[in-house]
């Protein structure tokens, strides 16, 4: 136990050479390597100038069907819609750890509640759903409303606009670490706007999703982007990733 006595003797001695240091040579503290890398930022629609353009409203050269062969969306006036049971679609190229940018739009015309309204899905990674759903005024469970990590995380507030308008995610992915015994050595996190207002925030994820039962985890790699095909007319566009 110090006494009061040995205190003020160690702060009359400390504060001193504190205060030496802090006058020191401020280019001490200065780090000029390594310089990051320009960026030019998109505006409007434009993608940054580092980023990977998986859709720019022409055609999908860079999708195919989950199934295999070629991607079954329609694209037309700048985006692609779903066309219904005729299955999802995935990015011919497989990510990691990204930044990614994509817009959606439920039909304006509204047919059922819940689950069955305005329904798709992002994948992240294959295995890991960020839901698109028209939660706009249509009750559902709260782990599965949009912006939600279908069945793990709540998004932290509704930002849904109305039916038939566009809406904007805003991700950054941090995906799962494996040991070599396929153990998990980090768990996926993920961040999430939607239209611009944070609705997940550094979420560490459970495992890849699952309609029934607890998620876990399988051991992967870099994996390719997957769109559902929920049965609903969901339209996409503008579609960006950068790899982090």
């Amino acid at each position: 136990m110090y006494s009061l006595k040995s205190l003020i003797v160690c702060s009359a001695v400390m504060l001193p050479l504190f205060a030496s240091a802090q006058q020191g040579d401020p280019k001490a503290t200065e780090v000029w390597e390594p310089v990051p890398v320009k960026v030019t930022p998109g505006t409007g629609t434009a993608a940054p100038s580092d980023a990977i353009v998986l859709f720019d409203g022409k055609n999908l050269n860079s999708w195919e069907s989950d199934k295999g062969g070629p991607a079954p969306f329609v694209v037309k006036d700048g985006a692609m819609t779903v066309t219904p049971k005729k299955g999802g679609i995935k990015t011919k190229e497989a990510f990691e750890d990204f930044q990614l940018h994509i817009e959606w739009r439920s039909p304006s015309v509204i047919k059922g509640e819940g689950q069955g309204r305005g329904n798709s899905g992002i994948f992240l990674q294959s295995y890991y759903e960020l839901q698109v759903l028209d939660s706009y005024e249509s009750k559902t469970y709260s782990n599965g409303q949009a912006g939600s990590i279908y069945k793990q995380s709540i998004p932290l507030v509704n930002a849904c606009k109305k039916p038939g308008e566009w809406q904007t995610y805003d991700v950054i992915w941090t995906a799962p670490r494996f040991n070599d015994d396929g153990s998990v050595k980090s768990p996926a996190r993920i961040t999430v706007l939607h239209n611009n207002i944070l609705v997940q925030n550094n979420t560490e994820l459970k495992g890849k999703t699952e309609y029934i039962g607890q998620p876990t985890y399988v051991k992967h790699g870099a994996m390719p982007l997957a769109l559902q095909d929920h049965g609903d007319l969901v339209s996409y566009r503008n579609i960006w990733i950068r790899k982090l």
